[in-house]
């Protein structure tokens, strides 16, 4: 009975030292870390953190220029995130870039066959930029990465420069060219930036399609390097990219013709302007809206 107890002693102590040592080593992590990816940081252009769905605002972005980026339209991005006008967020705030679950049957917006509610029954919203969140004052805003390198595109043939002043009405708003140099790039919907681009030289004046209000005036949405976003009405955005230099800020109102920037080839491999139209939030062929050439 003796030995008995003793080879269960050995036993138990195995046992014990087996447990001992399983304790001492490494441990799994329940969390997997996944590597962000950036490149070397810059503070020029704040890097887009968008995960599953969502996007967590960065210094320098506007609810617009979100929306811009994600295409989707910004009355339905403010309206998902419960973002009243005049649209202020802030950096760190984590935006849904769609509906809820529960709502996503039921759209925002009428129709197409049913009317929309008239433009003049209240002002448009007054654009307030990012600003931060008074309760994280000490809150870094992410680094940035750089631009990214130029999109190349089919060359086209080139159309001749349209008559100066010439305008035409499509959609509520009267459009006109926003720079003088020939077409070479024709509007493409599945290009990953949709537009059409615009020939001309280093500091050649790009101009305001429509009148409209600044919405946008920055350098962080890879791929269009200095880039202006105007707010013509609350259907209707028009963008600049690729710009030398910036004339106008976020909030100032401009005219049809006004000189907003200087053409440059900031994010692209060329002087040249690209230009957008987007109607709700998507991307439209401006030669339908521009006056012929």
């Amino acid at each position: 009975m003796l030995d008995g107890m003793k080879k269960w002693m050995r036993f138990a102590a195995a046992c014990m030292a087996a447990l001992l040592l399983a304790a001492c080593g490494p441990t799994r992590r329940s969390v997997v870390i996944q590597p962000n990816g950036r490149t070397a940081p810059s503070r020029a252009a704040p890097t887009a953190t968008r995960t599953s769905g969502s996007y967590r605002v960065v210094r320098g972005d506007t609810l617009y220029s979100i929306a811009f980026r994600h295409g989707v339209d910004f009355r339905d991005l403010a309206a998902w995130n419960g973002v009243a006008a005049p649209y202020t967020i802030w950096p760190g705030q984590v935006l849904r870039l769609s509906p809820a679950a529960s709502r996503a049957a039921t759209p925002r917006r009428p129709v197409a066959s049913a009317p929309r509610p008239s433009r003049h029954a209240a002002p448009a919203p007054v654009f307030r930029p990012v600003t931060p969140k008074p309760s994280h004052p000490g809150t870094p805003a992410p680094a940035a990465t750089a631009t990214a390198p130029a999109i190349a595109s089919a060359a086209a043939t080139p159309v001749p420069p349209p008559p100066k002043g010439a305008t035409h009405t499509a959609g509520g708003v009267t459009w006109r060219w926003p720079a003088e140099g020939a077409l070479i790039k024709k509007f493409q919907s599945g290009d990953a930036i949709p537009g059409i681009e615009l020939a001309g030289k280093a500091g050649d004046p790009v101009r305001a399609a429509a009148d409209g209000v600044v919405v946008y005036s920055g350098n962080g949405l890879v791929g269009y390097g200095e880039l202006i976003i105007i707010k013509h009405n609350d259907d209707f955005l028009s963008a600049y990219g690729h710009n030398r230099k910036r004339l106008v800020k976020e909030g100032q109102r401009v005219s049809a013709g006004q000189l907003i920037a200087e053409m440059g080839s900031t994010g692209a491999s060329r002087d040249e302007l690209q230009f957008q139209i987007r109607r709700d939030g998507n991307p439209v062929d401006p030669l339908d809206y521009l006056p012929s050439r």
